[in-house]
């Protein structure tokens, strides 16, 4: 009796649904999804603060037949 069952979350999820309506319940999540990648930016901000390094050539040919080239980690943005 203490706990809540699988169906009284979907009924109080219908009511929710009905009061507010899907297309806000859209907004919000959608508001929320904004603030926290807000927030990440904010906590990544001084790390990219640093001056950036210039890249380095990307090949160098030593001799007619052995091709160099420094390999570097993709980094997602």
């Amino acid at each position: 009796m203490g706990s809540m069952s699988i169906w009284h979350w979907l009924i109080v999820l219908v009511v929710v649904m009905l009061v507010f309506g899907t297309k806000k319940l859209g907004n919000i999540g959608s508001d929320l999804g904004k603030a926290v990648k807000g927030f990440k930016d904010g906590v990544k901000g001084n790390e990219e603060e640093k001056p950036a390094q210039p890249a380095p050539p990307a090949a160098q040919v030593t001799d007619k037949g052995t091709i160099e080239v420094e390999a570097k980690e993709k980094t997602k943005q």
